[in-house]
């Protein structure tokens, strides 16, 4: 038995010396709050900017002539175009179908930017060219000229607008533009048929040297006419290709009649920031603009293309012409 007890104590006495066990941690005391600097004080929220103030549409109203319409808070004035019965495709055409035109205002958001306008302006033919140089003689912008029906009976064009400023302004602006039309009216009631000036010979005889030394630029003869293309840097399309002056991405000009009574008709290619300016100098240099559209979507940077056409002597159209090239970064 004596043996027994011994050896169950060796083995304990074993069992406690062979043991790693960490003896157990012994209580902490609580821990004992220590004081804290104050948080340190957060800079003052930047307030957020003032919402534009709303537009007076009584100025709207005294500035265009129009009555004013509000609604989510654009101002609003509409004209329509009564004066001038119209037929498409042999119906006669009520202006709530389509034959008003309107512009509408809204508070800028660019600081000293009071308002910002676009609109739509109705035109016929013979208005279209006076109509645009009110527009940008008041400073507004004209982004687009194109048509929206077909047999259409007189034709019809649709010049939209644009621009920044004060709302008294912008205003005038679109009231010059329908002044101008309105002008045109009185004179003569019925739209023309055809530019003023004398008939464009029936048969070309255009010197080719006179053109390329009044335009800077060489070209091609044919029939008694003459043609130059001008290229530009080119453009990178939607698909990553790029597109330069083979693919359509150029400006040219086509002369015919004689040098002394010629018509020019052509094609502009112009980037965004281009186009007021070119626009300005060829209005300024009494050529017509026909339409102002674009041709692709998704090209880089964004081209824009405006068709024109102007009646004189070659050297005069030659010269205006190469004024408003240099207005661009076309190359030859």
């Amino acid at each position: 038995m004596r043996n027994i007890v011994g050896w169950l104590g060796l083995a304990a006495l074993m069992a406690l010396g062979c043991s790693n066990a960490p003896p157990a941690p012994s209580a902490e005391p609580p821990a004992v709050a220590r004081p804290t600097a104050p948080p340190a004080a957060e800079p003052a929220a930047q307030s957020a900017p003032a919402a534009p103030a709303a537009l007076d549409p009584a100025v709207v109203e005294a500035s265009t002539g129009g009555k004013a319409e509000v609604a989510e808070g654009v101002v609003k004035v509409s004209f329509p175009r009564n004066d001038v019965k119209v037929e498409v495709d042999g119906w006669a055409m009520p202006p709530f179908m389509g034959l008003t035109s309107w512009a509408g205002f809204t508070p800028g958001q660019k600081p000293g930017v009071e308002a910002m306008v676009m609109g739509d302006l109705v035109l016929f033919e013979d208005e279209v060219s006076e109509a645009m140089s009110a527009a940008l003689d008041a400073g507004l912008e004209v982004t687009a000229l194109h048509n929206h029906f077909f047999y259409d009976r007189p034709k019809v064009y649709f010049m939209h607008i644009g621009g920044e400023g004060k709302l008294d302004a912008l205003g005038k602006g679109v009231r010059a533009a329908l002044d101008a039309t309105r002008a045109i009216r009185q004179k003569t009631p019925k739209p023309r048929e055809r530019f003023e000036g004398p008939a464009i010979p029936a048969k070309s005889a255009i010197d080719p040297a006179k053109v390329e030394a009044a335009l800077g630029v060489k070209g091609t003869a044919k029939d008694g006419m003459f043609k130059a293309v001008i290229g530009r840097p080119a453009a990178v399309a939607d698909c990553g290709c790029k597109i330069g002056k083979a693919m359509g991405v150029n400006t040219w000009a086509a002369f015919a009649g004689t040098d002394d009574n010629a018509v020019v008709d052509g094609d502009f290619a112009v980037t965004e920031d281009e186009l007021q300016p070119v626009l300005k100098a060829l209005r300024a240099g009494k050529i017509h603009i026909v339409a102002i559209h674009h041709h692709m979507v998704g090209e880089e940077p964004r081209i824009l293309f405006f068709h024109y056409w102007g009646r004189g002597p070659v050297a005069e159209l030659g010269r205006v012409l190469k004024g408003a090239l240099a207005l661009t970064k076309s190359q030859p």
